[in-house]
């Protein structure tokens, strides 16, 4: 019985990311992206910065894991194959005539698949964080952990820079004054297999990595379907009450046609928070 079940944890383990889980990652932070109020029209107005914020949604982790070993920040920039996918992800995305990759991916099994395949890439980003910091410093645990952290979730700290930059950053949504639920499991992975790495958990890497990966998915759709589910209560009549529920900012509210009276809920969230669950979806209430 152990036979087959390693089997299946060193198969799974080896699962290359590119191109189909990098895909989903890339198109669920763009997407993200491209909800947040006014970066439609900057796409735009300004292509160059549209894309360069896209670019620090991608690959926000390893620009932070960089900057913290003391490597070139724009390492990343030298892996072209990666770079023009997440740029393709992009464009269509923006410039897709009739919209059609938003509206492709408004369906909630579509969205859920890309979560999905989206919390898989974290765990490899986690274990390559660990095990990098580990070769720059033998059994350092403290670094191990920083570094698999930053790699797993430090877009977040990233793309406040940029909002920084853009002078919409707020103190009160920072990473690291409130941090998101990714940001909370993202540190706590890192921290498991850092213990894993130091021989601190006598478990071998391929196991936790498969029983890690499947915590992570099975609590991002389990969330996602919680929220959409409480969100389409009767009583989730207004704006208020769904941001109450979200414990997020107001929501747009706009009528989806002036004969139909019914509502779509855009969330308007922080980019810090762009691969929480709480903004990937669309919440159809009728009054």
């Amino acid at each position: 019985m152990d036979f087959p079940w390693n089997e299946l944890t060193l198969a799974f383990s080896h699962t290359s990311m590119f191109p189909f889980f990098d895909i989903a990652h890339y198109l669920v932070s763009v997407m993200a992206l491209k909800r947040q109020p006014g970066a439609a029209a900057m796409a735009r107005k300004n292509p160059l910065s549209s894309w360069f914020t896209a670019m620090l949604h991608c690959f926000g982790g390893g620009i932070l894991s960089c900057i913290l070993l003391a490597e070139p920040p724009l390492r990343f920039l030298a892996n072209n194959t990666n770079i023009l996918l997440a740029s393709s992800i992009w464009y269509i995305t923006f410039f897709c005539p009739c919209d059609l990759v938003s509206q492709g991916y408004s369906f909630l099994p579509v969205q859920l698949l890309a979560a999905g395949m989206k919390e898989v890439t974290r765990t490899w980003k986690i274990v390559g964080g660990v095990t990098h910091a580990n070769s720059y410093y033998k059994n350092g645990w403290i670094v191990m952990i920083a570094i698999g952290w930053a790699r797993g979730a430090g877009g977040s700290i990233i793309t406040n820079f940029e909002q920084l930059v853009k002078g919409g950053w707020k103190p009160e949504a920072d990473e690291w004054l409130k941090m998101s639920y990714p940001g909370k499991v993202t540190l706590l992975g890192s921290v498991i297999f850092t213990f894993q790495q130091t021989k601190l958990l006598a478990i071998s890497r391929h196991n936790l990595m498969f029983l890690y990966t499947m915590f992570l998915v099975a609590t991002k759709l389990l969330g996602s379907l919680e929220l959409r589910a409480q969100l389409l209560q009767p009583e989730v009549q207004d704006c208020s009450t769904a941001s109450t529920l979200l414990q997020l900012p107001p929501l747009l509210c706009v009528p989806v046609h002036p004969s139909v009276d019914v509502h779509v809920y855009g969330v308007l969230q922080h980019p810090d928070n762009h691969d929480d669950y709480r903004d990937c979806y669309y919440a159809f209430c009728s009054f």
